[in-house]
């Protein structure tokens, strides 16, 4: 998604073959071909700093900074830092930590709305003296009645016919702080009777007597969104400023601002945001989350942000292919989990080495295995990728397996490891249990005895016998002991907005979203394990080494599980078609 360097060359109107296209792209193409913009291709990813970038924004990362790389444009990072009270300096550090792992690249192009303050002040003045702008006493609520709904015309407020002296006087006072937080506004002077609710005099200027991240204590005035935003991307001469449906009605707005103070008409096109099952995209409610301890952070790798999935192993190319593929459209849907964890679980397979990893062991002895004898197996790294070869694997007398391989009473087609039932050891041998350790107390099989096959090695019978299952295995003497976290959807709701009357949707909270394994054994070669690396544990999943790893207690964090249910829904679709 890097933007191009050669700044001094217009993008190409020529279509990229092999791109699927959408209505945004099919929009820019066509201002290529009327040469709408002088052949340019300007976007931005305008990012609020009051919370942690989540999915939903990778979507639109992902379309404004691709589509300018496509057409040899260029993309603004532009921080929308209007309101002091919710804004911090760690989140502004997360937006461009986060952005830039998913592979935005911005150059120097990286602005505030709060570098234009003294311009949108100036520009509010100029409103004033046309008569197109006039502060307003009504509160917060009185404003909300007068405006009127959608089926009832507002109606003006008793001091919209100030007069130009008035409205400038009391605007500067209101900048000098000689009023109090609530007590006036600016508002710009439309129509309280348009269908339109945006464009019933919106306020412009609320009064905040509040200390900005970068401005300090300049400003006690701050604009609204919807008079910085359309002002902010004329500025810095956006072509194509994208952003979700929800602006949809502001449009209006935005072009009467520009018509009204005459400058750069930058073109606002919308586009469908990102829902997921299962998952909440709003800052307010995950940020809820993060105060009330329901997570243990932004970064927690149940949360839907870009630093917790990127803390869970999820990878940016996963997250790329992903937003290709769901594309962009004008009717707001939403996406099945299944699909996004399908996505990265492709793209680990192709590049995660395999280990041998058990999560709930059973201590098995082969009584046929010399005591003290070891031997190194050579297993391959990872069957998708030939250039990652092979490693060795201690193999000795006393193993790991999973608690779940094994069945003391075996249900039907139960193939894994049973009393008197032979399987094969992953790049080792076939054993065939021929004893089990239980405790006294509880009945409980603590442990397995077998024998085996010295003929098997590497998994193979020269009598071609063959078995129904392979399990994976660790050699005691040598595991190493580490810390697993597997994590499951944080609600239980496929809609987690959806609740009961008076609750609210923490009530969709799953409770055993997280389990933590605190004596999962680890085959020796993951002792080098560094923050970020990612694994296959064989018949597990995929898993990621965690920061909270230290040098001897390595912790793991499992990404996504090896079943795809959404390749499985896919398949069903193609042959049903």
């Amino acid at each position: 998604m890097s933007t191009s360097t050669r700044d001094e060359e217009p993008a190409t109107s020529a279509e990229s073959p092999g791109r699927p296209s959408n209505f945004v792209r099919d929009i820019i193409l066509d201002d290529l071909k009327t040469n709408k913009y002088t052949g340019r291709v300007h976007t931005r990813f305008p990012p609020e700093p009051n919370g942690y970038l989540h999915i939903g924004h990778a979507k639109s990362i992902c379309l404004n900074f691709g589509l300018a790389a496509e057409f040899g444009g260029k993309t603004n990072l532009r921080f929308d830092d209007t309101n002091p009270e919710k804004e911090e300096q760690e989140y502004v550090d997360s937006i461009i930590t986060d952005a830039r792992w998913l592979g935005a690249n911005w150059e120097d192009r990286m602005f505030y709305a709060s570098d234009y303050f003294d311009q949108l002040h100036a520009w509010a003045v100029q409103l004033i003296k046309a008569g197109k702008a006039y502060v307003d006493d009504l509160g917060a609520e009185e404003v909300r009645k007068y405006r009127g709904s959608l089926t009832e015309p507002g109606v003006e407020s008793p001091y919209r016919n100030r007069s130009v002296e008035e409205n400038l006087d009391l605007f500067e006072r209101m900048r000098q702080g000689e009023f109090p937080d609530g007590s006036r506004i600016l508002r710009a002077k439309i129509d309280m009777e348009s269908p339109n609710l945006n464009l019933r005099d919106p306020v412009m200027y609320r009064i905040l007597h509040a200390s900005h991240h970068r401005t300090g204590d300049k400003w006690c005035i701050y604009p609204m969104y919807d008079f910085a935003h359309g002002q902010s991307d004329s500025l810095e001469q956006i072509t194509h400023s994208i952003c979700t449906l929800e602006f949809e009605d502001h449009r209006p707005l935005y072009n009467w601002f520009i018509q009204q103070l005459g400058i750069f008409p930058s073109q606002q096109i919308e586009f469908d945001r990102l829902n997921l099952t299962y998952t909440l995209l709003s800052k307010r409610k995950l940020l809820q989350l993060v105060q009330e301890g329901r997570v243990r952070g932004w970064d927690d790798p149940r949360m839907p942000t870009i630093s917790g999935i990127r803390r869970r192993g999820y990878t940016p190319q996963a997250i790329r292919n992903f937003c290709a593929a769901i594309g962009v459209s004008k009717t707001n849907g939403i996406i099945d989990l299944a699909m996004l964890e399908h996505f990265v679980r492709e793209d680990l397979n192709k590049q995660a080495p395999r280990a041998m990893v058990v999560l709930r062991p059973l201590r098995v002895v082969i009584d046929n295995y010399p005591e003290g004898q070891v031997e190194e197996l050579e297993v391959v790294n990872n069957p998708e990728d030939a250039s990652a070869g092979t490693r060795r694997v201690p193999f000795a007398r006393v193993l790991y397996i999973e608690q779940d391989d094994f069945r003391l009473d075996p249900p039907k087609k139960f193939f894994r490891l049973s009393p008197g039932h032979e399987v094969r050891l992953r790049g080792g041998y076939f054993i065939t249990c021929t004893n089990v350790v239980k405790d006294e107390r509880t009945g409980e099989v603590v442990g397995v005895h077998c024998t085996y096959d010295p003929a098997t090695r590497s998994g193979n019978a020269p009598d071609n016998r063959k078995v129904k299952a392979t399990i994976h295995w660790v050699s005691a003497q040598h595991a190493i002991d580490a810390e697993v976290r597997i994590y499951e959807n944080l609600f239980t709701n496929e809609d987690p907005g959806q609740v009961p009357e008076g609750q609210d949707f923490t009530v969709n909270l799953n409770p055993n979203s997280l389990e933590i394994l605190t004596n999962a054994k680890l085959e020796p070669s993951l002792a080098t394990a560094k923050l970020g690396d990612r694994y296959q544990f064989e018949r597990l999943g995929y898993f990621c080494a965690d920061l909270d790893s230290k040098p001897g207690a390595l912790v793991f964090n499992r990404t996504v599980p090896l079943r795809d249910t959404w390749a499985k829904i896919e398949k069903r679709q193609q042959e049903s078609r």
